[in-house]
């Protein structure tokens, strides 16, 4: 499943304070139910966060970039293989903001490096979204837990 993200679908803007809270809040809920799912799917026990984002001063960002923080990486990661994917990424977003130019370019390059990504705009979507991905078989082509 190559899925590329259209550049035509977003327009740049920042996140206002609310948003990013809202986001913050949508992420923190999902790596706690994440925490607690592990049973079903022990596999989350792997799931971490990205901490690309947010705002810094500037000697801290200049390290962080030389340590090698890159613009446009998403915000979850399960280095998880399924269903032909090498991994799941998840871009947290919320209300009617939208991914930048810079996230869609490397989203779409980690789509052409089979890995499969998500830009989910709740909790609830992105737990959906990790329960299909783990569902899915661990052999390329076939989907489905047995």
């Amino acid at each position: 499943m190559r899925r590329n993200f259209q550049r035509s679908t977003f327009k740049l803007q920042r996140p206002t304070q609310r948003r990013g809270n809202a986001e913050h809040r949508a992420q923190v809920a999902v790596v706690t139910w994440a925490t607690l799912a592990r049973q079903q799917f022990p596999e989350l026990a792997l799931l971490f966060a990205i901490p690309n984002g947010g705002h810094r001063n500037v000697i801290v960002a200049k390290k962080l970039k030389a340590e090698g923080v890159r613009a446009g990486v998403p915000d979850l990661m399960l280095p998880v293989a399924r269903g032909g994917f090498h991994g799941l990424f998840i871009e947290m977003k919320a209300g009617k903001n939208i991914a930048s130019a810079t996230q869609v370019e490397f989203m779409n390059r980690l789509v052409l490096e089979r890995y499969r990504v998500a830009v989910c705009y709740s909790s609830a979507e992105a737990e959906a979204v990790l329960r299909e991905y783990l569902g899915m078989d661990a052999t390329p082509g076939r989907q489905g837990r047995e």
